[in-house]
C-alpha cells in the first residue's frame, strides 16, 4: 500500500517537473523570437541628477517645516515657478538662450568593470553620444570601480575615455572603491583623478597564472601532444610539457606588456615617477595622492553636489538588451552571492 502511494506521489512529482519544464521552453522561445525582431542592441537611457538631487534636498528640508511654513514654502515656489515661467517666455521671443540652455552639461557615466571589462560596449555608445551633443564647455565624470582584468579589454576601453580628449571634452573620474591595473590604466587618461581616502589605487603591474597538470597526467600514464606550427605560437600550456625556453618567451612578453602599460601611464600623467609607481604595487587613496597617482581625496557624491550649483548634471547609461537565459544565469548568480554573505554576516567574521 505504501509502496503505491509513494510511486503515485513520486509519478505526480515528474508530471509537474515535466510540465514547468515545458512552460520555461515556451517562455524561452517566444522571448527569443521577440528578442530576434529586435535589431537594437540596447537603449540610452538618461536621468537629470540636477532635478533628482534638488528634490531629495527639497523633501528632507520639507519634512522640519511647521504646516503654516510648509504652506509658505509652497505658495513662494508656485510664485517663483510662475515668475520663471514669464521670464523663459520672453526670453525665447527674443531669440535668447535660456539659463537652462546656457549652463554647462555635466555628463555622467558609470563603470563597473569585470576581468573582461564587459561594460565597454556600453561605454562606448555612451562616449559616441556626449561627442555628438557635447558643447565646449561641457564635461564628462566617470564613476570608476575596477579591479582590472585582461590587457585587450581594458586597453580598449582605456581608448573610448580617450576619445573624449581628441575632441577637447574635460574628462574627470572619481575612484570611491578601487580602479587598479586595468582600472588604473582607464582612469589615468582623465585630466583629473579624485579618489575616496581608502579606495585601492594603482598595481600598474602585468600578472599571469597558468596551472600545469603535465606531471600528474605522466604519472598516470597520459599523453598530451601539442601540435604548433612556429616556434613561439604556444610558450606554456595547461596540460603539456612546459620548457624552460618556452618560460622564458612567456616572461618576456610579460616585461614588454607592462612596459607598454608604463608608457602608457607616462604619456597621460608626464608628472608621475613612473619607474616608482610601476612595481605592481597598490596604495589607499591618501598615499595615492602623496604619489601624484591621483589630483585629489574626494568622493564621487560631494563631486556632484558641487557640480551641481554651477552645471546642469544628467547621467547616462547605456542599457544592453541580455539574452533571457543570461537574465535567468545573472539572477541565480546574484542569489548564490547574496546567500554567501548571509553567511558570513551570520558567521561574524570581519573582514579589511
Amino acid at each position: 500500500m505504501w509502496s503505491e502511494i509513494f510511486i503515485g506521489y513520486g509519478v505526480f512529482i515528474l508530471e509537474v517537473i515535466t510540465l514547468l519544464l515545458m512552460v520555461v521552453a515556451v517562455v524561452t522561445t517566444v522571448i527569443s523570437i521577440k528578442q530576434k525582431k529586435h535589431t537594437q542592441p540596447g537603449e540610452l537611457i538618461i536621468t537629470d541628477l540636477s532635478k533628482t538631487l534638488e528634490e531629495t534636498g527639497k523633501a528632507l528640508r520639507e519634512f522640519h517645516f511647521t504646516n503654516d511654513e510648509l504652506k509658505a514654502a509652497e505658495k513662494a515656489e508656485k510664485k517663483a515657478e510662475k515668475m520663471k515661467a514669464k521670464a523663459l517666455k520672453a526670453q525665447r521671443k527674443k531669440g535668447g538662450a535660456t539659463p537652462a540652455e546656457q549652463k554647462p552639461t555635466l555628463y555622467v557615466l558609470n563603470f563597473k568593470g569585470d576581468i573582461a571589462a564587459s561594460e565597454t560596449m556600453a561605454l562606448r555608445e555612451e562616449i559616441s553620444a556626449i561627442i555628438q551633443t557635447a558643447k565646449s564647455d561641457d564635461e564628462v565624470l566617470l564613476c570608476l570601480e575596477s579591479p582590472g582584468g585582461m590587457v585587450h579589454g581594458y586597453g580598449l576601453a582605456a581608448s573610448q575615455l580617450a576619445r573624449l580628449k581628441q575632441h577637447d571634452i574635460k574628462l574627470t573620474v572619481a575612484v570611491d572603491k578601487v580602479a587598479a591595473s586595468g582600472g588604473y590604466m582607464m582612469a589615468c587618461v582623465a585630466d583629473k583623478i579624485v579618489s575616496a581616502p581608502f579606495a585601492i589605487i594603482g598595481s600598474i603591474g602585468v600578472v599571469a597564472q597558468v596551472p600545469n597538470v603535465h606531471r600528474l597526467l605522466k604519472k598516470h600514464d597520459v599523453d598530451v601532444d601539442v601540435m604548433t606550427a612556429g616556434e613561439y605560437k604556444r610558450t606554456v600550456t595547461i596540460l603539456g610539457e612546459n620548457t624552460e625556453k618556452g618560460k622564458q618567451k612567456f616572461q618576456q612578453e610579460l616585461d614588454e606588456t607592462h612596459q607598454l602599460f608604463k608608457q602608457f601611464v607616462a604619456q597621460h600623467r608626464p608628472h608621475l615617477d613612473v619607474d616608482r609607481v610601476a612595481t605592481g604595487e597598490h596604495w589607499f587613496g591618501q598615499q595615492a595622492l602623496q604619489l601624484k597617482l591621483v589630483d585629489d581625496i574626494m568622493t564621487s557624491d560631494d563631486l556632484l553636489l558641487q557640480a551641481i550649483k554651477e552645471k546642469h548634471v544628467v547621467a547616462l547609461h547605456y542599457a544592453v538588451k541580455k539574452p533571457f537565459l543570461q537574465i535567468l544565469g545573472k539572477q541565480a548568480e546574484e542569489s548564490a552571492g547574496n546567500l554567501l554573505l548571509n553567511l558570513i554576516k551570520n558567521n561574524k567574521h570581519t573582514f579589511m
